[in-house]
């Protein structure tokens, strides 16, 4: 079984004033330091138990990447250490050292080899590889004549035809057409399943929340979060925003879960609520029930639009259903400051038996990324219970209508 542990890591680059202060140090005699260092990753400790899955996410340029290349060994560490035990299989970058020039079969032996398989342990993986990437006639046809998506299937492929004991991914889960999107990601399942320890780094969600019972938050080189996959994504999300005069805090809510609630209070909400069709406030309500949602908005600064948004969400923080008053062509322009604003949104729950949660925006344009005014995760709980249809399962309710014949 695969476990990681990295103590005290750290990353950094030299930075030269000139490319002639770079040679001064170099042809120097008595040592002289004529460079700063720029620090990638400082003081990075976690570890990754034997099956267990863990995500690691961030904004661009938070270290991500950097960090799955210390622990794969492609580049060394300026400090700190990592000690990993068992076979490692890294997905970085899908297609390195495929040869343009030699056949898609010839590429599997030499980048099989690279990844440190025998001639004869590859020519043994070959079919299955053959099968799993489903290009045909192509695995003897030069690489130059693939299209990117088969080259990504054929890559992706070779890197998993062996289940590793450690499993490091990096943005593969993204890639290629949305049937072998499904079909890597059920590999990658599969070897979880299987016993596979995984560390993953995606930018997608669902895909981290499906995956993973942990996740880790890298800002500005460093953890700045640890924990259960819903709280560290939500303060993910606040980080996605404009950071200027945007103030990020998380609290206990309701059920004990943490709610983050990010923005530069320059609109908030002051209630928020779902009410049945009789107008009474409700946190239980029965599948297909007519309900809504009923929001009170205070404008605290004069502002150019105000959009508000909210995602409904399962028990599991996946996103059900979202929407906003951009998509709805109903953008409030020009709010001035003192304004109260009450949005009603009416809707059937069409929802599966379940507990569900509300995470309610007040932003500019169709985003929160553009300006994000006030986030508000779990902003209301509720269950959804069925008491009068048929038994079903899954989150959404969907009744057919059901034609039966028999000759």
């Amino acid at each position: 079984m695969g476990t990681i542990q990295v103590s005290n890591l750290g990353k950094a680059y030299k930075q030269y004033a000139s490319r002639w202060s770079r040679l001064a140090e170099w042809l120097s005699p008595f040592d002289t330091v004529r460079h700063r260092p720029h620090w990638i990753l400082r003081e990075i400790n976690f570890s990754v138990e034997p099956g267990e899955a863990v995500g690691i996410v961030g904004i661009n340029g938070a270290g991500k990447s950097t960090l799955l290349k210390l622990i794969t060994g492609t580049t060394q560490p300026t400090t700190g250490r990592i000690a990993t035990s068992g076979r490692v299989a890294a997905l970085l970058e899908l297609g390195m050292g495929f040869h343009a020039d030699f056949t898609g079969r010839q590429n599997v032996f030499m980048t099989g080899q690279l990844l440190g398989m025998r001639m004869e342990e590859i020519a043994e993986l070959l079919p299955g590889i053959e099968a799993f990437a489903e290009i045909g006639d192509y695995i003897d046809q030069p690489l130059r004549v693939y299209s990117s998506g088969m080259q990504i299937r054929l890559a992706f492929s070779v890197a998993t035809a062996r289940r590793p004991d450690i499993l490091i991914v990096d943005e593969a889960l993204s890639v290629g057409d949305a049937y072998f999107q499904h079909k890597s990601f059920g590999r990658i399942r599969e070897f979880r399943n299987a016993g596979t320890t995984l560390l993953i780094v995606s930018h997608d969600r669902q895909a981290i929340q499906s995956l993973c019972s942990r996740v880790i938050l890298l800002d500005g080189g460093r953890v700045l979060q640890e924990g259960e996959p819903e709280a560290v994504l939500d303060h993910y999300n606040a980080l996605l925003a404009v950071r200027q005069n945007q103030a990020i805090r998380q609290q206990l809510g309701e059920e004990g879960r943490v709610q983050t609630i990010s923005g530069t209070s320059e609109a908030q909400i002051i209630a928020i609520g779902l009410y049945s069709a009789e107008g009474e406030r409700v946190k239980s309500v029965r599948v297909g029930e007519q309900v809504e949602l009923r929001v009170e908005v205070a404008v605290n600064a004069d502002l150019p639009e105000l959009v508000f948004g909210y995602q409904i969400r399962d028990r599991l923080g996946h996103v059900v259903y979202g929407t906003n008053t951009y998509y709805l062509d109903a953008t409030l322009t020009e709010p001035r400051r003192g304004e109260k604003i009450t949005f009603s949104f009416f809707f059937a729950a069409n929802l599966g038996p379940e507990s569900y949660s509300i995470s309610a925006a007040l932003h500019a344009s169709n985003s929160h990324v553009i300006a994000n005014y006030e986030w508000r995760d779990l902003s209301v709980v509720f269950n959804v219970v069925n008491t009068d249809r048929a038994a079903f399962v899954g989150t959404a309710w969907l009744p057919p209508r059901l034609e039966c014949s028999r000759d």
